[in-house]
């Protein structure tokens, strides 16, 4: 009567081992049971299918979706629409569970009602240990509000379209899917009876200024706005105007190596919103975009012109151009097979994607 969906990108394999294990050594192992990969890279990637072959009864869903933004919703979603049981259940690739908590999950489950659980956090000694559930010492127990470990009517879920995928990167999106249930009339009930699940400690992905991959130095705090949006307006659907749980499919990623078109712009405003302006037009079409800083003359001569008066070129820095193109495809391209980069050494902005319908 439950599916339990785990999403993955690039985690420590002994932390996604620790997690397996306790899933299949569960007292009840009669459950439905997927682990999402959304865009790992392919070294990494021979080493998990290594370790998923070791749990026969995992349903592996590998997305090739390095180059894009982290997407947990739509890894979610995919599971949410192969999901063939009564409850859903949304678990995180770094926890470790009780031996009897698929067992507890059954016994609680209530159409009317999501429940979430309480973590308990390890510190990094205790995370290293080898040991039974029972004997990891919790350095700290999470509140109300940490929401990622969550068990849902599956039916009610479907109904509002799942997850939102409006959601990219990290932040709000599980508390999102709290508050769309709560207006849609389900109760919603934090388990702290016992602590079911135990957080392995890991550090923090800090970004570093060298990386190319997607990243909005201001989407956390977007989804958060877009949360109390959602909550101020009493939202329940999501998703209306795009594909949910859309799978990924090989074939028009490998597209991607061979783009048909090749647009250069600078980092001038016109060109750059004249551009998002056009990606309406095409259609079952790969295209491949560059967009580079204006020269440090070009930048001195329209200084110039602003002193003196005249009409000078307007332009974007590189990093808020950066932002407004990930913005646009979150937005309106999210289900597009594409891959991004900037280079901000070189301040260089390169998306391939393609426009498959």
């Amino acid at each position: 009567m439950i599916t339990l969906v785990l999403t993955n990108r690039n985690r420590d394999i002994r932390i996604i081992k620790n997690c397996l294990d306790s899933l299949q050594n569960q007292s009840d192992v009669d459950f439905e049971w997927f682990l999402v990969d959304y865009g790992s890279n392919e070294t990494y990637l021979n080493e998990l299918n290594t370790l998923v072959l070791q749990y026969p009864q995992i349903q592996f869903i590998s997305c090739p979706t390095s180059g894009q933004l982290w997407s947990k919703c739509r890894a979610i979603n995919i599971a949410l629409q192969k999901s063939s049981q009564p409850f859903f259940v949304v678990g995180d690739i770094d926890l470790i569970f009780h031996p009897n908590y698929i067992q507890t999950l059954k016994s609680i489950a209530n159409p009317n009602i999501v429940h979430y659980f309480q973590y308990g956090f390890l510190s990094e000694t205790e995370s290293v240990k080898k040991q039974s559930f029972e004997d990891f010492k919790i350095d700290f127990k999470g509140g109300k509000d940490v929401t990622g470990n969550t068990m849902f009517p599956t039916v009610s879920l479907k109904s509002v379209n799942g997850f939102d995928e409006f959601y990219q990167g990290w932040g709000a999106e599980d508390t999102d899917a709290h508050i769309r249930m709560q207006n849609l009339g389900l109760q919603v009930v934090f388990y702290e009876e016992q602590v079911l699940v135990k957080h392995q400690w890991h550090p923090k992905a800090y970004r570093s200024k060298k990386s190319t991959h997607p990243y909005h130095s201001q989407l956390e705090r977007i989804n958060h706005a877009y949360m109390i949006q959602t909550q101020n307006n009493k939202r329940t659907v999501v998703n209306q105007y795009q594909n949910w749980g859309q799978l990924t499919h090989d074939a028009d990623y490998q597209k991607l190596q061979f783009p048909e078109k090749k647009i250069i712009i600078s980092s001038s405003s016109l060109q750059v919103n004249a551009l998002l302006a056009q990606l309406k037009n095409f259609k079952n079409e790969v295209i491949q975009i560059e967009i580079h800083d204006l020269s440090s003359k070009e930048k001195n001569k329209n200084f110039i012109k602003r002193i003196l008066g005249k009409k000078a070129l307007p332009f974007y820095e590189m990093e808020y151009v950066n932002n407004l193109v990930l913005e646009e495809i979150i937005k309106n391209y999210r289900n597009c097979p594409y891959h991004y980069s900037f280079n901000r050494q070189t301040n260089k902005i390169v998306l391939v994607i393609n426009f498959v319908v």
